[in-house]
């Protein structure tokens, strides 16, 4: 099973008067982080909520939001006076010389829009709300997790036919190593022949020489281990862990170093378009594997 970081998860509870809300938004990062927007009477309670989110999603940029809302004291707003005659006070003082006094009429309607001068009572967080809290954002967590599993295995699907196309033209490579090898053989007797000539040339030195030159072309031991590194990459998208995007993330970095040195060994066209083909499907992985838990 794979997961996408991105996610989204809504959930209400209504009881009685007081509707809980819990919205949970998730995007893709290296690091996990929560931001907690909360009404300010749960921020007691933000170290467990944290703790709930965090142990449930794992990985990603979250934010999630809580509402408590009381139809019965819906109309009670709470003005903070001190804040916000401090604030016009100030805001007055330090404008009046440089702007027009009808300039300064729309001064308080401004600072009334300020976050922090006009709050809702919330009152106090009792006992029932806190457990009524708790199950909306387990609920909220659940639509959550239920998103990222279904972007995930889209992204999983993408990441297998990927991976199946780096192997398939893998397979091909073979069908040029035989041509390469002989074709540089045939280079380096020309080369030999037209600026050396054959009888100025110690026959076991040159042979030497061929096998040296040849050995360092061999790509037998990288085709092996992209093999491999591919294997390995299609069972870790194919077990049930729920974070894997780490681990994926190393084994596409080990399959790139792999196709590099093959297209440093290549010389040859045809197989330098097969390398080039593998690169496009790796870095389409590097891509998805960005928004893979």
């Amino acid at each position: 099973m794979l997961l996408s970081m991105t996610g989204y998860g809504r959930a209400t509870l209504s009881e009685g008067p007081k509707t809980y809300a819990a919205e949970l938004r998730g995007l893709n990062s290296k690091q996990t982080d929560l931001r907690l927007r909360s009404n300010q009477a749960l921020q007691q309670h933000e170290l467990e909520l944290r703790t709930l989110v965090l142990d449930a999603v794992k990985r990603g940029k979250l934010e999630l939001t809580l509402e408590i809302t009381d139809a019965s004291t819906a109309s009670k707003l709470r003005v903070d006076l001190p804040l916000l005659a401090e604030l016009s006070t100030n805001i007055y003082f330090n404008l009046k010389a440089s702007l027009p006094d009808s300039s300064m009429d729309g001064l308080v309607p401004a600072l009334l829009r300020t976050p922090g001068i006009i709050e809702a009572s919330t009152g106090t967080v009792e006992e029932q709300d806190w457990q009524h809290i708790q199950a909306v954002t387990r609920d909220c967590l659940t639509r959550f997790q239920d998103y990222r599993r279904q972007e995930g295995l889209t992204l999983a699907e993408d990441l297998s036919t990927r991976v199946r196309a780096i192997v398939d033209l893998l397979a091909r490579v073979s069908d040029f190593d035989t041509q390469r090898i002989e074709a540089v053989r045939e280079r380096m007797e020309r080369h030999l022949k037209d600026y050396v000539g054959r009888a100025n040339v110690d026959q076991n030195r040159y042979e030497q020489e061929v096998l040296f030159y040849l050995e360092k072309m061999d790509i037998h031991e990288e085709q092996v281990r992209l093999q491999q590194n591919c294997e390995y990459f299609r069972e870790i998208l194919d077990n049930e862990d729920d974070i894997k995007g780490r681990k994926l993330n190393f084994i596409s970095q080990e399959m790139g170093r792999e196709i590099n040195t093959l297209g440093a060994k290549a010389y040859s066209a045809d197989l330098q378009k097969l390398v080039v083909n593998m690169k496009e499907h790796l870095e389409m992985i590097k891509e998805q594997l960005a928004n893979v838990a």
